[in-house]
């Protein structure tokens, strides 16, 4: 060992604490063109000295003309020290599932870096069944290692069951900046199986403890220790505006007609709501709702929820990640200890089962990039080919919740772009996942409709005031021109009509005439 500080009390297993070693030694136990799965789920519990460590030794090995880069899975997104270190030496090969960072998004969409977007419940399950072949290393942030061993969990816990399970090796991240008093929060379930052992997993409520709080690990696979006491990315997130807010009032107004109508019972169903200020708002307002005794099963847990567990509206929240703002952090650092009996992290593969999501009837809410006229939702791309994050969870709850609701502005960019278009350059969720439609300026219920009563309610609901009357114009025509009239679309339009409809009004007034030759060919 090489480090000259003393040894944390976090490393209470004694035989272990011969392997502390610095963040710099560790990172040289990683060979080139491994498979690297690291924790972390939205800047939460990822290591933090040792892929900087990695990113320096990359950067001195490309400087000497040698090759040296990784594949990197994580849970889902991480923070500048993980990814962004990584991706600005050229150190990935490959990532996934997830990923959110400016850097590695742009080599991506370079094609510099090969990216695998997928569902966060599918990535156990594809470790499992050797999908994505070997796992070579795991370095996981811990909160503390206990004498017999067993692992104390962070602030995440992600795939980092499986990373540990699979792994051929294991470097642990031991962090005191984490609360002790996180120790006993955690709920770790070893009992999923691959086909056909599977058995039901036997959660019924969010509150349910089905599992262990600590993480299994072979001693004999860890290679390295190294201690840190850094904080997690801890982002402050910009106070609700008036579109956030007005979404939010929308949403709040379908639930008091939800319970009216007796399809939602009087205090909600359990919540799961994506990351952002729309989510934050949504939450914001359920402060004010008349509804006690809220719960959650989600997978990120961030201020909005925090808050309505510190006011006592939310009983209880099952979530694999905490994602706080610095305040909220500082909170919860400083009285962790009160929320043990409020607050349950599970692995993502359980917080995101769609087993489960099903049984409970959950009401879940996830943004969206744009939405067509049909309810077609595009959550990941920019023009069709360009990745924005990923698809996250968002899958995982849209096609098993009770309620599947999609949040966004009616415009992006200043007002430059519509957010509702004809139809979506790129599909995660298809008008079968989809039944609540929600921008500021009014909330579409699909459920229950026809392709052409979905597009007549989400223009005239959900669209922009600049873009509705284009938006009324390609409707009319498609349902003139359309050789099929289920789903009535004119193709060459169809992704074409926005930002330069105006611009166009001669060409489309062409296309009529020629549209009604094609029509009658087709008839």
């Amino acid at each position: 060992m090489s480090v000259s500080e003393p040894i944390s009390d976090r490393i209470r297993n004694t035989a272990l604490r011969s392997r502390v070693m610095s963040a710099r030694e560790a990172a040289a136990l990683i060979p080139k063109g491994c498979n690297v799965g690291m924790s972390g789920f939205t800047g939460a519990g990822y290591p933090k000295e040792v892929p900087l460590a990695l990113a320096e030794r990359m950067n001195e090995a490309h400087a000497r003309g040698e090759n040296f880069r990784i594949g990197v899975w994580t849970g889902a997104s991480t923070a500048p020290e993980l990814d962004g270190a990584l991706a600005k030496v050229d150190g990935m090969e490959l990532r996934l599932p997830y990923q959110s960072d400016p850097t590695c998004r742009k080599r991506i969409n370079a094609g510099e870096m090969e990216y695998i977007d997928i569902h966060l419940s599918h990535v156990a399950q594809f470790v499992w069944g050797g999908f994505l072949g070997k796992l070579d290393v795991a370095i996981v942030e811990v909160a503390g290692i206990r004498e017999d061993g067993m692992l104390i969990p962070s602030s995440s816990v992600g795939n980092n069951k499986t990373w540990l399970d699979r792994a051929e090796k294991v470097i642990l991240e031991v962090n005191s900046w984490q609360n002790s008093a996180l120790e006993g929060m955690h709920d770790v379930y070893y009992g999923t199986q691959l086909p056909p052992h599977r058995k039901p997993i036997p959660i019924v409520k969010p509150s349910d403890r089905i599992g262990e709080t600590y993480l299994h690990c072979d001693p004999e696979k860890i290679i390295a220790i190294v201690e840190t006491d850094k904080p997690d990315r801890n982002s402050a997130f910009t106070p609700p505006d008036a579109n956030s807010r007005a979404i939010a009032h929308h949403i709040l107004e379908f639930f008091a007609h939800e319970v009216k109508m007796g399809r939602l019972p009087k205090d909600l169903l359990p919540l799961q709501s994506g990351v952002g200020n729309v989510a934050n708002a949504v939450m914001e307002e359920l402060q004010a709702a008349p509804y006690e005794n809220l719960t959650a099963y989600t997978e990120v847990l961030q201020d909005g929820m925090f808050n309505l567990i510190r006011s006592g509206k939310m009983a209880f929240a099952s979530a694999t990640a905490l994602s706080l703002s610095p305040d909220a952090a500082e909170e919860f650092n400083r009285d962790a200890g009160l929320y043990r009996d409020k607050i349950v992290l599970r692995p993502q593969e359980i917080s995101n089962h769609p087993e489960v999501i099903r049984r409970l009837g959950l009401i879940a809410m996830n943004g969206l990039i744009e939405a067509d006229i049909y309810g077609n939702v595009n959550s990941t791309h920019i023009r069709g080919s360009s990745i924005m994050n990923g698809i996250g969870g968002s899958g995982d709850f849209a096609r098993n919740a009770w309620l599947s609701i999609f949040m966004t502005p009616s415009s992006a960019k200043n007002g430059a772009i519509s957010c509702i278009v004809p139809m979506v350059t790129h599909v995660d969720h298809t008008e079968h996942d989809v039944q609540v439609i929600v921008t500021e300026r009014g909330l579409a219920d699909l459920r229950g409709l026809s392709p052409k009563k979905r597009a007549r309610l989400v223009i005239d609901n959900c669209a922009h005031p600049t873009f509705k009357p284009a938006l009324d114009e390609y409707l009319e025509r498609a349902l003139k021109y359309s050789p099929g009239q289920h789903t009535p679309h004119i193709l060459d339009e169809a992704f074409t009509f926005l930002p330069n409809w105006q611009a166009n009004r001669e060409a489309r007034d062409a296309w009529k005439e020629d549209s009604v030759v094609q029509a009658d060919a087709w008839k």
